[in-house]
């Protein structure tokens, strides 16, 4: 699938901020409350989003 620069650049931005949320899930999970997920699954999920994000910036 193609898409143009500015497409790239606007899901890339998403991916970035999917990236902040997570972490920031991480971090009310190691206060002891999980949401959804275990906090180093948050992580997990940031390190994931953040390399999309970087791929699509590159590209």
């Amino acid at each position: 699938m193609k898409f143009g620069k500015k497409t790239k650049e606007s899901i890339s931005r998403a991916f970035i901020w999917v990236s902040v949320l997570s972490v920031i899930l991480a971090g009310v999970g190691a206060m002891g409350t999980d949401i959804w997920l275990a906090s180093t699954q948050w992580l997990l999920v940031a390190a994931v989003s953040i390399l999309f994000a970087i791929y699509l910036k590159m590209s």
